[in-house]
């Protein structure tokens, strides 16, 4: 029966590893959003019936259903890690591009100017 669990973990490394390397969008985030209400009843029915983890444990060979929340946790680790990965990288490239259209801008704005010309001073009336 362990192999049935070690085939399941493994199913969901790829599933994580392909939602890694696709695009983002609603159906990713409604994705993340079913998991995570998931996530919640799994927690809330460890809380109350604690014995479905161990009949559940036992039926895939793992154990004890703690050992079984403790794989399911960290495959959860793993998939937030990886669209938390996927979050920055775009925030990155989008700051990038960012800063390369200010810099396009000022100086496509101090063409006109001379290098030693210095930006007017502010006007201040007392």
């Amino acid at each position: 029966m362990t192999i049935i669990f070690q085939i399941l973990a493994i199913v969901a490394v790829v599933l994580v590893a392909i939602v890694m390397l696709r695009g983002g969008g609603a159906r990713n985030q409604a994705i993340q959003r079913i998991f995570m209400l998931l996530f919640i009843v799994a927690a809330g029915s460890s809380i109350f019936v604690p014995q479905v983890w161990t009949f559940a444990a036992q039926l895939l060979g793992v154990g004890r259903g703690t050992d079984l929340l403790l794989y399911i946790t960290v495959l959860a680790f793993l998939g937030v890690s990886a669209t938390t990965y996927r979050r920055f990288r775009r925030l990155e490239n989008d700051l990038t591009a960012m800063a390369r259209q200010v810099a396009l801008a000022r100086v496509e704005g101090s063409a006109g100017q001379s290098p030693t010309e210095e930006p007017p001073a502010p006007n201040v009336d007392r």
